[in-house]
């Protein structure tokens, strides 16, 4: 005999047999029932089955069909019914076990249907023979009868993977997370930790995204182990080839959290790719400028501060070539904290004054970047009312490459999930 433990919520659908309901009920000890069945067998069930439970549940319920018979009826019925009652009983996705065997083929087909987002646990009661083990049997009236469990989403989860993989695909990182989550809450559990770290996963690039890099890192450090462990033994399908970026990209974001400077090269890098998404993926031109000229002063920042120990928060007018110091002094200083702040094109011109070879280029290229920097400045995100056209980021993106001589592979990248 099975050993008997604790359920949250049985739904038992029944069309007679009220023995196998009875010995159902006993052997889960539901803290919650809910009886699909037609409407003339209430009194049976009131009359058999309910004297007959060892241990009653805190709350029942009733959803009753006109046509046990009809597929249509049952199906409108327990839709309009089960949610609502599951809602006011606080039962969660997963904790709804569902036993149809003694339906009829029209009310195990609703059953099956509406039932899917709230189990993660089918039980059935049949004939038992000699191929049984003692263990899996229960008995019913004196007669054994086979026990068995199954979990449907052990395999449907293939498809909630798969509308989770595009949620993240599409950039709605925190959407993909939630999917997993509810995943994990449904599959049997030795697939929980796959989707466990799936969710880590789509929560620490969600972080990214909001430039939260020590939580995002610490995300995807700690899904690594899951998911390497879930490659070894299979895993779904391009599994390995998530798990191969998400290993490069925490070694990345590793590189930010670890850099004890407070001006860091990655994070120019990261501000170009986050601008590439921005345009790319995500089709909002005005941020992805916006953020592209903010990753190319980082990058003229991070060259200033390494080579020159120039500041451009809060730099001394001495500090800087003889031919921008005065213009410094005379437009430059903030009036609220008394510090000299460097424009961007300043900054450049500053680079090019020590030198340095990007601010030589910026200094060849200013009549194109002035043309682009002008477009942006008018743009609805910067001080005007145009709309800005995807030419415009392409054009710029290719410049800032140029200026910085960065190559683009060495910009990190999200992974693409096909899993």
């Amino acid at each position: 005999m099975i050993t008997e433990y604790q359920t949250k919520a049985l739904l038992i659908a029944i069309r007679g047999d009220s023995a196998s309901a009875v010995a159902c009920i006993n052997h889960l000890s539901p803290e919650l029932l809910c009886f699909f069945l037609a409407e003339q067998e209430k009194d049976t069930i009131e009359s058999l089955v309910q004297p007959q439970i060892s241990k009653m549940p805190q709350r029942w319920d009733w959803i009753l069909t006109g046509d046990p018979e009809s597929f249509s009826q049952s199906h409108q019925t327990i839709t309009k019914s089960l949610p609502d009652i599951l809602k006011t009983w606080g039962v969660h996705p997963g904790e709804l076990v569902v036993d149809f065997s003694a339906a009829t083929p029209a009310m195990a087909a609703a059953v099956a249907l509406v039932s899917g987002p709230f189990t993660s646990k089918i039980v059935q009661l049949s004939r038992a023979d000699s191929s049984v083990a003692e263990n899996k049997t229960v008995i019913v009236e004196g007669e054994p009868r086979a026990w068995e469990e199954s979990n449907p989403w052990n395999e449907g989860a293939y498809y909630a993977r798969r509308e989770a993989s595009l949620l993240f695909n599409q950039g709605a990182c925190s959407s993909a997370a939630k999917r997993f989550r509810q995943i994990e809450g449904l599959v049997s559990g030795s697939l929980k930790p796959l989707y466990h770290a799936l969710a880590d996963v789509a929560e620490g690039y969600a972080l990214w995204e909001a430039f939260h890099y020590k939580e995002a890192w610490e995300k995807l450090k700690t899904s690594l182990k899951a998911l390497e462990l879930a490659s070894v033994w299979g895993g779904p399908p391009g599994l390995a080839s998530v798990l191969g970026t998400v290993k490069t990209n925490a070694s990345f974001l590793e590189s930010i959290v670890l850099d004890p400077h407070d001006v860091k090269k990655s994070i120019a890098l990261d501000l170009l790719a986050h601008a590439k998404r921005r345009a790319e993926r995500d089709h909002q031109i005005e941020v992805a400028i916006l953020t592209l000229l903010r990753g190319l002063e980082a990058f003229a920042q991070h060259q200033l501060v390494k080579q020159f120990n120039v500041k451009t928060w809060d730099v001394q007018p001495e500090q800087l070539p003889q031919d921008l110091q005065e213009p410094c002094r005379t437009g430059m200083l903030d009036d609220v904290d008394g510090k000299y702040k460097l424009t961007l094109p300043t900054q450049f011109r500053a680079l090019a004054g020590f030198g340095d070879s990007v601010g030589q280029t910026f200094v060849t290229e200013w009549p194109k970047m002035k043309t682009l920097l002008d477009s942006a400045y008018q743009s609805v995100l910067g001080h005007g009312f145009h709309t800005t056209k995807t030419e415009r980021f392409q054009q710029l993106y290719a410049l800032t490459l140029k200026l910085t001589k960065v190559d683009e592979s060495s910009l990190p990248r999200f992974p693409s999930m096909f899993l």
